[in-house]
């Protein structure tokens, strides 16, 4: 399956985060699974390239030219195919394109804006595909508790949590991806908060 990473592009992050990706895109390497990301070389982007290249598998990054034009990021070298667009709108409609399943690991604005896109277009009915956002050491607790308050002030409805999972062991995450079954509740009744 094409697995779409979304996750940090810093170089200044705890090493913990590193380790714990290239190890966990390295093992969904091995049971035949390829990477769909940014292009990155450094952060969790980079991590996750690393460890999908170690385990074998095949990896297709995505960038905007004027990041390679204007040195914006480090492009990782390792791609088995390299995708440049015009705008990071396209970036991300091309990652969504090719997407078979989500992992959404730990990041800043960027990852944050690409999950609640992604989610709400699970929620849109738009795709179907699993989402599974990586919780190393704790990093997505605040995120976990602010759903819960907009589902309890009905901004969100309740339903739409069901449409990820979050996971801090890397197993129990593979086996959600690997045996997932989309929801069958309508999209419209998802939208009413």
């Amino acid at each position: 399956m094409r697995i779409c990473v979304f996750g940090a592009a810093s170089a200044l992050i705890d090493k913990k985060f590193v380790d714990r990706t290239e190890r966990l895109c390295e093992s969904l390497a091995k049971r035949g699974h390829s990477l769909v990301f940014g292009a990155g070389a450094t952060g969790l982007m980079g991590a996750a390239a690393r460890g999908f290249k170690r385990g074998g598998g095949r990896i297709t990054g995505v960038i905007p030219k004027f990041f390679r034009e204007d040195s914006v990021e480090i492009i990782y070298d390792g791609c088995d195919e390299l995708i440049f667009t015009e705008t990071m709108a396209e970036r991300k409609q091309t990652m969504e394109r090719k997407a078979e399943a989500y992992i959404i690991a730990p990041g800043g604005i960027g990852t944050f804006e690409e999950f609640f896109e992604v989610l709400t277009l699970k929620q849109l009915g738009r795709h179907t595909c699993a989402m599974a956002v990586y919780d190393i050491d704790g990093f997505y607790d605040g995120l976990e508790r602010f759903m819960d308050e907009v589902t309890d002030k009905r901004f969100v409805n309740p339903t739409c949590k069901s449409l990820y999972s979050l996971f801090a062991d890397d197993e129990k995450l593979i086996d959600y991806l690997e045996n997932y079954t989309p929801p069958t509740t309508p999209w419209h009744e998802l939208k009413n908060g």
